[in-house]
């Protein structure tokens, strides 16, 4: 009866007696009487003939929405075959133009109307536009239950599109109020991207989402910040690189440049809704963001946002422990190791031990030996932890212990105590190479330290498993190795590991290698080669710097490296001028002089070198003066120190006790310096106290015979 009165013959099958079908008819009816009272009062100024054509539309939709009403129950019941079927029998493609054409007029007017503002005839109700609505939106989560995404996907997108014809400035206020269809249309802005990463088509995911959020569609606080959390993450984790149209690009030159410059402006807006109570505390945001700040490298932004987050959420121990990762990664060791001394401190005496922190504030001590003794309790306090409750994590433990032990012997003034520390040094390396014999770090250090206390041949050993166990990879293992073999005076051996290692080594550990082979060609007085390996190395430095001229944000990304290759050319002019100097070619090395000075002013080396060119032209003054520089930079750079001494014994009887004191402050400072046991024994013997002048040659001499040609801290 309902097919004929509009005008249209639908094939319909025999509906099964169910409640479904029961519950179909009665809306049916139901809404056939209460649009036939709305029509009532429309006849007075409506024409037959236009009631007529209102009428049929009204029950040829009743149809439409009777299959969505019977397509929800299926889609209800879980029979999604069976619901995509009842779908797929409504023409959409007919129906979205009169869908938009309903939305517009629906909308068009939300004042009071008088008794004359009458809707156009034919023009769907809201109920009826948003019936279809959901019915679309159950098909296209029929096809995401079956599989089919991509379907699901461009059903979805088409409630997007009709809504937004209608409405291309977003929702207007209020629309909600009277129908289901603000609330349809937020679950299709959620799903459409769902539905496009489940396909594997994340650009188009990420159009959808940035189509969310481009206009005001109503969405309350949390579902807007759920779109704008997984924007952030699907551009983070993604893989791939979309940048914004152009139509969105508003902020000019502050506009995000790629996909996790965008992902950090989201996760900032969140962050400050978190800060405002617009949202909930949600921990992924602050997981997405601490990902995102930490690959681009802005350690100190995210500190900033840590120390942000309202108390309660971290305990004050995670808190300081948070920021002290972010402060470290900045290179700001001093902050951190602050930050780590609360947690270790009395407030937290009666709280449960925050391991973490402890093993933290080791490591970063063990890295800065002005921390050794920090890092010495810290290590131990992690020590007493791990034998309890972090086992696995003893092992790294009595490393970071033994590294400390080390560097504080290094810093110690008293021989009794620099011997108590350097057992204690070698007993925690050891006893952390049992915990972690495969551990390449723990090898490293247990060979620095031998080397550092002359035991050579366990320094070789372990330099060489290190070697093994990186399967040569590092620079740093070749280094140390060459160290330790020229200070077994086997200058060639040292020459040939280093020219194996410049083949493998990254460029900076080449530039570094290049001039510890230019170092043991002095040592076998070859300074032609000495020379031109020099020159390479300047060479390289200069390329390196034309090529960071030339583009400046890789230049501003390595700022750690460039420092240490300013460093690296700067010691290279140092050596060549040692080498003229050694040569007596004085303009060469006052050229040289000039060129370390000119890179670093302000540096002891630059100014010691400057003092040794003086001393070698017998300008005495001149090269105390330089030398006074020095020491006035670092007072406790012990080359300067000898060569004072050395020059004021030049200068008469009168001057000795004075060259004693400095000698004897320099061996204070590094025992093992073999110039000063010599200078000394030359000083006893001038004052004719030969028996100790003879000691004092042969501990020069043995520290000579052991000592490597750089060194090795």
């Amino acid at each position: 009866m309902l097919c004929a009165c509009s005008g249209e013959q639908f094939k319909l099958e025999e509906p099964p007696q169910s409640p479904e079908s029961l519950a179909t008819r009665d809306f049916s009816a139901s809404a056939l009487s209460s649009r036939t009272g709305d029509w009532e009062s429309k006849f007075e100024d409506i024409q037959v003939d236009e009631a007529e054509s209102t009428l049929k539309e009204a029950l040829s939709l009743n149809y439409e929405e009777a299959r969505a009403l019977l397509g929800r129950l299926e889609y209800q019941r879980g029979n999604f075959d069976a619901a995509l079927q009842v779908f797929q029998g409504i023409d959409i493609k007919s129906l979205t133009p009169r869908m938009t054409r309903a939305i517009v007029e629906r909308t068009r007017r939300r004042k009071p109307r008088s008794k004359g503002d009458v809707v156009p005839p034919g023009i769907m109700s809201m109920h009826s536009v948003s019936l279809l609505v959901e019915a679309i939106l159950l098909k296209a989560r029929s096809l995401e239950e079956l599989g089919r995404f991509i379907d699901a996907a461009k059903e979805c997108k088409i409630i997007l599109d009709t809504v937004e014809s209608a409405l291309p400035i977003g929702m207007p206020e209020g629309i909600g109020e009277d129908c289901k269809l603000q609330d349809m249309f937020h679950k299709a802005l959620e799903l459409l991207p769902n539905l496009w990463t489940k396909a594997g088509f994340l650009d188009n995911a990420i159009t959808a989402y940035r189509r969310a959020l481009v206009k005001p569609w109503n969405l309350d606080p949390e579902r807007l910040a759920a779109v704008q959390k997984n924007l952030a993450s699907t551009l983070l984790y993604g893989g791939v690189e979309t940048n914004l149209p152009l139509q969105y690009q508003v902020w000019g030159p502050t506009t995000p440049k790629n996909s996790v410059e965008e992902a950090i402006l989201l996760l900032l807006i969140l962050m400050r809704k978190v800060a405002s109570h617009e949202i909930k505390w949600d921990q992924e945001i602050m997981d997405h963001l601490t990902f995102a700040l930490s690959v681009s490298g802005q350690f100190e932004l995210l500190a900033d946002h840590v120390e942000q987050v309202l108390p309660g959420i971290y305990k004050r121990a995670e808190r300081w422990y948070f920021l002290s990762l972010c402060y470290s990664a900045a290179g700001q060791d001093e902050a951190a190791i602050s930050l780590l001394k609360k947690v270790a401190g009395s407030s937290e005496a009666k709280q449960t031990p925050h391991f973490p922190s402890f093993l933290l504030g080791a490591k970063l001590c063990s890295q800065d030996a002005t921390y050794a003794k920090e890092g010495i309790q810290f290590s131990r306090r992690a020590i007493d932890l791990a034998n309890n409750q972090y086992e696995h994590f003893r092992g790294q433990a009595h490393k970071f212990l033994g590294v400390c032990y080390g560097s504080a012997a290094r810093a110690s003034a008293s021989d009794s105590e620099r011997h108590v520390l350097q057992r204690e040094s070698l007993n925690s390396l050891n006893h952390a190479a049992l915990n972690e014999k495969e551990d390449p770090e723990v090898l490293f250090s247990l060979s620095l330290e031998n080397a550092v206390q002359r035991n050579l041949e366990a320094a070789f050993d372990n330099a060489m498993a290190y070697t093994d166990v990186v399967a040569g990879s590092t620079g740093r293992g070749w280094k140390l190795l060459a160290l330790v073999a020229s200070a077994k005076q086997q200058f060639k051996d040292a020459e040939t590991i280093v020219d194996f290692a410049l083949d493998e080594a990254a460029r900076m550990d080449q530039l570094e290698l290049l001039r510890l082979k230019a170092v043991l060609q002095v040592a076998q007085e070859q300074p032609k080669q000495a020379i031109e390996t020099y020159r390479l190395l300047l060479a390289l430095v200069q390329a390196q710097r034309e090529l960071q001229a030339k583009n400046f944000q890789q230049a501003e990304n390595l700022d750690s490296e460039a420092l240490a290759e300013r460093k690296l050319e700067t010691e290279a002019w140092q050596d060549l001028a040692i080498i003229y100097t050694n040569l007596s070619w004085w303009p060469d090395a006052k050229i040289c002089t000039d060129k370390a000075k000119l890179i670093e002013f302000y540096s002891p080396s630059s100014w010691h070198t400057t003092g040794m060119l003086f001393e070698a032209q017998s300008l005495y003054k001149e090269a105390l003066i330089s030398f006074s520089l020095s020491l006035s930079i670092q007072p406790d750079y012990v080359p300067s120190i000898v060569s004072t001494a050395k020059v004021l014994m030049k200068q008469g009887s009168q001057s000795v006790p004075i060259a004693r004191s400095f000698l004897m402050n320099a061996l204070r400072l590094e025992p093992t310096n073999h110039e000063a046991w010599l200078n000394l024994g030359l000083l006893s013997k001038s004052e004719g106290l030969l028996q100790q002048a003879a000691e004092f040659f042969q501990a020069a001499h043995e520290l000579e015979m052991s000592a490597p040609v750089l060194s090795i801290v």
